[in-house]
C-alpha cells in the first residue's frame, strides 16, 4: 500500500532512491502512460496505442512493453533492454502534489514533490541521494523536479489531444492476432489505435487545427510507432529459444 508524503529536507535528508530497473522495483508492467510531447522519443522504441481506463473512462496514450499483464519484454534481469525508459516509469517513487501557499496576501496553488515511502526504490543505504550533505537538493532531485514538470504539462496537453481525437472520431479499437515461434497463439485486445480512414477524411480546416497544435505530427508518430510490434515479437520469441 502506498504511503505518499510531502518530500522535505528535514525528515527525508537521509533518503536515497534506487534507480536500477527490475521487476522487484515495479517495472514488470506491460504498458505505461505517455503523452504527445514524449512521442518523438518513445515512437523510436515502443508501439504507441491508446487505452481507456476502466474506472475513470478516460483515454490515455500508452507505450506497450509486452503482450499480457505484468509482462515487460524490455526487462532482462536488472537491465532495461532499450535506450529510453518512459518518464512515467522513471518518475517512480515520486508524484506531483499540490499545496496552498500565501504570498503578498494572495493564496495560490503550488506544485510540490511527494514521495511514496513504501515504494521499493526508497532506501536509506543505497541509490541516489535526494539532498546534499549540508543542505539543498541533489542534482538527482533537481532532475526529478524537471521530469515531474514535464509530466505535469504533458498530461494537460494530452487531455486536449485526446479530446480532439474523440471529437473527430479518430480512435478505433482493434484486435491483433499473434503467433509466436513456439506455435503459441494470442490475441492483443483492449487497446485503441488511430482510425486512419477517418483521419484521411478530415477537412483541411481540422487538419490545419491539428497541425498548429502539433497534434498532427503526434498522430503520425503514433501510427509509425506500430512497426515496433515486430521488435516486441522478436523479444518474445527469444524466450522460446
Amino acid at each position: 500500500m502506498s504511503h505518499n508524503v510531502l518530500l522535505n529536507s528535514v525528515e527525508h535528508k537521509e533518503l536515497k532512491v534506487i534507480t536500477a530497473r527490475g521487476a522487484q522495483y515495479g517495472d514488470a508492467v506491460w504498458f505505461a502512460v505517455t503523452f504527445p510531447q514524449e512521442f518523438r522519443t518513445v515512437q523510436a522504441h515502443y508501439p504507441i496505442f491508446f487505452h481507456k481506463d476502466s474506472q475513470s473512462n478516460q483515454f490515455f496514450a500508452v507505450t506497450l512493453f509486452g503482450f499480457q499483464d505484468q509482462e515487460n519484454l524490455f526487462l532482462q534481469q536488472d537491465n532495461w533492454r532499450g535506450c529510453y525508459v518512459p518518464l512515467m516509469l522513471r518518475r517512480q517513487p515520486f508524484l506531483i502534489g499540490q499545496q496552498q501557499v500565501r504570498e503578498d496576501g494572495m493564496e495560490r496553488t503550488q506544485r510540490v514533490i511527494h514521495i511514496d515511502l513504501n515504494n521499493p526504490r526508497v532506501s536509506s543505504t543505497e541509490g541516489e541521494s535526494l539532498f546534499l550533505p549540508f543542505g539543498g537538493n541533489s542534482p538527482y532531485l533537481d532532475e526529478v523536479a524537471s521530469m515531474l514538470e514535464t509530466i505535469h504539462f504533458g498530461m494537460l496537453d494530452s487531455k486536449a489531444f485526446i479530446g480532439l481525437l474523440l471529437e473527430h472520431q479518430l480512435l478505433e479499437s482493434f484486435t491483433l492476432d499473434l503467433t509466436f515461434s513456439n506455435g503459441q497463439k494470442q490475441q492483443l485486445a483492449g487497446f485503441y489505435t488511430i482510425h486512419e480512414d477517418n483521419l484521411a477524411a478530415l477537412s483541411p480546416e481540422v487538419l490545419s487545427q491539428l497541425h498548429q497544435k502539433g497534434y498532427l505530427q503526434a498522430i503520425y508518430m503514433a501510427i509509425a510507432s506500430q512497426a515496433n510490434i515486430r521488435h516486441l515479437l522478436q523479444l518474445k520469441n527469444k524466450q522460446f529459444e
